[in-house]
């Protein structure tokens, strides 16, 4: 890039917004110039009005901007990348792209819509070609791209290598999920210490159903979901960040420990061929050992962009079962469409 895109974050001052701007400070293509967020903080320095909960420290240069109010609906930078809570985004994210903003979207009010891409930037990319056709259908300017569930992207980082060698027919998964998926102040700590909670939150639908509409296909300017069924159980865990997740999985035809452990180690797709900044290389990290993968060992693989997977064995209920592991605000929340926002970039569609 000659020159960076100068980009804003919707909702900065909260837990997925912060994960946004410790991404985005020092990116070698995007630069930061617009804080948007609650009426509370608007007209005041960033610095100020935050309470910045992660261990590297808050850029000076990030605390020293000023915070605009969301829900006015204007911006400088044309790339806004939303952190905002499903309710809110479902009004503030259309108000945006109505005005010409290109919206990369982690909330979930917009990701099942027929006309919103949701996309995995290894999976999916000829989803992007949605964009033209929900501009003409809402009369936008502006669009919204949106990326997976924190859960349902490290799934999918897992079985999209397996579909593509295989077919996946079916999946049986149960959840481990960290403290911060949660968001900030998240779950009481009386309440997740010594103690694991069952989600209740519309969790287990989205990992249900977000798999298919990204590993499917994209025809005749329609979403055509991949034919596998999935069943989700999922738990809220104290452990501060790293989702983990048990999964069996059916397949397509037979496939030995090696063919599946090939399927993992050779899996590269467009974002590791085009060397995006935040595209980890390799995407699946094989990890060795009945005790791994561990969030405190394993969460930040790939500056915690990869899928981690371990424990590979037969199933006896279906055919093959193995352990993953993912950095949920990271890859799954703030890295997720900051990968896809490069893509666009780089094929110029950000201008």
């Amino acid at each position: 890039m000659d020159k960076k895109i100068p980009v804003g974050i919707i909702g900065a001052t909260g837990a997925v917004g912060q994960r946004f701007i410790s991404l985005l400070a020092d990116h070698p293509w995007f630069e930061i110039t617009d804080l948007l967020a609650s009426e509370r903080s608007a007209g005041q320095r960033y610095g100020d009005v935050v309470k910045w909960i992660l261990p590297e420290p808050l850029p000076a240069r990030i605390a020293d901007l000023t915070v605009r109010q969301a829900d006015a609906g204007q911006a400088d930078a044309r790339v806004l990348f939303s952190a905002l809570p499903s309710s809110q985004a479902r009004t503030l994210e259309p108000l945006f792209a109505s005005r010409g903003h290109y919206i990369f979207s982690n909330a979930s009010a917009f990701r099942m819509d027929e006309d919103v891409p949701l996309v995995i930037t290894e999976v999916n990319p000829d989803h992007l070609d949605m964009i033209p056709i929900q501009q003409a259908r809402r009369g936008w300017d502006g669009f919204i791209v949106c990326n997976a569930n924190c859960t349902s992207t490290h799934l999918i980082g897992a079985l999209h290598p397996l579909h593509l060698a295989f077919g996946v027919k079916k999946v049986f998964v149960a959840t481990l999920q960290a403290a911060s998926g949660a968001g900030y102040p998240g779950i009481p700590s009386m309440d997740l210490i010594d103690n694991i909670v069952p989600h209740s939150y519309g969790e287990e639908e989205k990992v249900e159903t977000e798999p298919r509409k990204i590993m499917g296909d994209f025809v005749d300017g329609a979403f055509r979901f991949a034919q596998m069924t999935i069943t989700a159980h999922c738990h809220r865990v104290p452990v501060l960040d790293g989702h983990t997740e048990a999964v069996s999985v059916a397949l397509g035809k037979e496939a030995t420990l090696e063919d599946i452990l090939d399927a993992f180690r050779s899996y590269r797709r467009l974002p590791q061929e085009l060397s995006l900044p935040s595209a980890p290389d390799p995407a699946v990290v094989v990890v060795e050992g009945m005790h791994r993968p561990q969030p405190r060992l394993d969460r930040m693989a790939g500056r915690g962009m990869a899928t981690v997977v371990g424990r590979i064995r037969p199933c006896n209920l279906l055919d093959w079962r193995f352990s993953l592991l993912g950095h949920n605000t990271i890859r799954g929340a703030a890295g997720g469409s900051i990968l896809n926002a490069e893509l666009m970039a780089y094929w110029g569609r950000l201008g």
